[in-house]
């Protein structure tokens, strides 16, 4: 099984927006990577794990859209060990993919995970007690976001859900200012140097495209979700749980 390695990407790489892309070298330090990077992600597993014991049902599907190395399917699986459920981990890296079947390798226990690699947008979501958007729908074409969300509210059962998780933008400029210097602040906090996050955010841009909160809560009740919870924000990133 791989192991994720320490990330100096942006040590060295010099860059220009719109560079970022989840290649090799990305999903190699993955894990580190996202650890480093996003206040509360771990949080974010934990919660994860409960609201997989509410909502997962048997027989039914798990979806994790946009599933990098599969922390969220392992997630659900560690949830409701014995459950007759299927869990599609979904990415369009074939990196990544590749890496997280690496990691399935040997573990029976996990036979139910199955990655496939292919656009989120075009799978079909059917069956689905629970639907995982993890830090994806960022790096979806705007335009296409709100077709997505309509296609997985189609797809849950009654009363399922979905779990989303973002980085937000504020329309307060000066609010977006302080929030981002703040995230930036963290970044520094694990021991990334500012060449590095200035690195990576020329990089990222025109790649992670942020919503608001009150763009993504107009877009889920617009899908025709029910409920919509704020059940969680470490600075500028926030998750969402969304109920049909």
């Amino acid at each position: 099984m791989p192991t994720s390695r320490k990330d100096r990407i942006y040590q060295q790489r010099r860059t220009q927006p719109g560079d970022f892309v989840f290649d090799e070298a990305v999903a190699g330090v993955f894990e580190d990577m996202i650890t480093r990077s996003v206040p509360g992600y771990e949080a974010v597993h934990r919660l994860l794990r409960v609201v997989a014991r509410k909502f997962v049902k048997k027989d039914s599907s798990v979806y994790d859209l946009g599933c990098s190395l599969g922390a969220a399917s392992f997630s659900v699986c560690e949830a409701i060990p014995n459950a007759s459920v299927s869990v599609i981990a979904v990415d369009n890296s074939e990196a990544m993919i590749h890496r997280l079947q690496q990691k399935l390798e040997g573990q029976p226990s996990e036979a139910r995970i199955k990655p496939v690699c292919a656009d989120i947008t075009e799978v079909e979501i059917e069956n689905a007690s629970l639907v995982i958007l993890n830090y994806t729908l960022q790096f979806v074409d705007p335009p296409r976001r709100d077709s997505l969300i309509q296609k997985i509210y189609s797809g849950l059962r009654q009363d399922a859900a979905m779990l989303l998780s973002e980085k937000i933008c504020y329309a307060n400029d000066d609010e977006d200012a302080r929030m981002q210097g703040l995230h930036e602040k963290f970044k520094q906090g694990q021991h990334y140097s500012a060449l590095e996050i200035a690195r990576k955010r020329e990089a990222l841009e025109d790649v992670l495209i942020r919503d608001t909160h009150e763009q993504h809560r107009t877009r889920l009740y617009r899908a025709g979700f029910s409920r919509v919870f704020a059940l969680m924000q470490h600075l500028n990133f926030i998750t969402y749980l969304a109920i049909k």
